[in-house]
Parts: C-alpha cells; sequence; structure tokens
C-alpha cells in the first residue's frame, strides 16, 4: 500500500508581485527566510556601477513589515536594530526591516499599549539607490525629495506613480518606495521606464547590500 499521502508538503516559497518582471530581466533568485529573493541579474559587478553612477532599482518586498496600532510613542523616523520604525500617525507606525530585529507579530505591548500586526504582503517595495535614484522617483512621483523637505530619516505618504504609497529615505542616494501589493507589476514598469532612460537598471540584493546608503 503507497503511504505517498502522509508525506509532508515542502514549506511554501514566499513570492514577490514582481518576481516575473524581475525573472524575465535576467535575476537569480534564491530562498531567504521563506523568501524568493532576487541576488542577482548575471553581473553583479555591472550592478553595483549602476549604483554608484546611476540609479538601480532592487526589489525588496520581502522585507518584514510590522504596523504598530495604538500609541507608539515615535517622535519621528528611527533606524533601530536594522529596522526602520516610522511613525504614520499618532495612532499608527510602521516598522521595515530585517525579520531578526522585529517584534512579534499579533503581540499586545501594555507598557507601549501597542498592538503588533503583520502587513508583510500589504506591502510590496522598491529600494532605488545610486546618484541619480532622485530624479529617476520625480519622473513619476510629486513629492518634495530634495534634502532640505526630505532628509536621510524621512518617510514622505502621497501619491507615487498616481498611486497611494510612501517614500521612506535611507539615505542620500537611496529611498524606499512602498505601494499596495497588487499593483506590484505596474509599479516595476512605471520605475523600469523612468531609469533605463537616466542608465538605470535592476540591480539584486547583492548589489544593493554592498552599495552605501
Amino acid at each position: 500500500m503507497s503511504l505517498e499521502f502522509l508525506t509532508l508538503d515542502a514549506p511554501a516559497v514566499a513570492r514577490s508581485p514582481m518576481e516575473r518582471q524581475a525573472r524575465a530581466a535576467g535575476a537569480r533568485f534564491e530562498v531567504r527566510d521563506g523568501w524568493n529573493v532576487a541576488v542577482d541579474y548575471g553581473a553583479p559587478e555591472r550592478e553595483r556601477e549602476i549604483c554608484r553612477t546611476a540609479a538601480g532599482w532592487a526589489d525588496v518586498s520581502h522585507l518584514a513589515k510590522l504596523e504598530l496600532q495604538g500609541d507608539h510613542g515615535l517622535a519621528g523616523v528611527t533606524r533601530r536594530g536594522g529596522a526602520w520604525w516610522c511613525p504614520v500617525s499618532d495612532r499608527r507606525a510602521l516598522v521595515l526591516g530585517a525579520r531578526g530585529s522585529m517584534p512579534g507579530p499579533d503581540e499586545t505591548e501594555p507598557e507601549a499599549r501597542v498592538h503588533v500586526v503583520e502587513v508583510t504582503s500589504n506591502f510590496a517595495a522598491l529600494t532605488l539607490i545610486g546618484p541619480l535614484a532622485r530624479e529617476v522617483v520625480a519622473r513619476f512621483c510629486a513629492l518634495d525629495l530634495r534634502p532640505q523637505a526630505t532628509p536621510v530619516g524621512s518617510l514622505r505618504p502621497g501619491s507615487v506613480a498616481r498611486q497611494p504609497g510612501m517614500v521612506l529615505r535611507e539615505g542620500e542616494h537611496r529611498f524606499m518606495l512602498l505601494f499596495g501589493w497588487a499593483i506590484g507589476e505596474y509599479m516595476w514598469t512605471v520605475v523600469q521606464d523612468a531609469a533605463t532612460h537616466l542608465g538605470g537598471g535592476p540591480v539584486g540584493q547583492s548589489a544593493l547590500e554592498g552599495a552605501d546608503a
């Protein structure tokens, strides 16, 4: 008698809504923390050069994203333990970053009167990096991202490519775009069109992790 019905399925691998486009662009994938992540596009050194001289874009939808609901007590965006802590309103904040440094989902923190909700798959995300990154974003987003208006460590909610979104300035030449999961393919196309006109291109996590913010 066959016992195949007792075989446990392998854990499902989570995938970005932009994976199809990344694969079409030549991405090589690795599974990291349960996510299929584009690590490079076949030419890591060329990708690093794009980040140094133009603007690269990387799919970072795999980053953990938690929502803090309640009296979070954050006065402004802060970098803490490998994650960005970003107040959106007095009663809502987002935590974005490495999974190992995140507070647990669905847990209540009585002393802070905050409830933590997992929202990773609510938001897709792209990071743009390079000296032309701000110019790329300006081609489809009217938010004022000049340093005097949006310094490093600022979160700006608003219209991104005519869609609700947010822009987090992670460094002088580094921006994270957050937007709805369902419009991931659309946003990739918008960013691709804007960046390639300025000599930019897709880059993998290897180039992103090695680049200066």
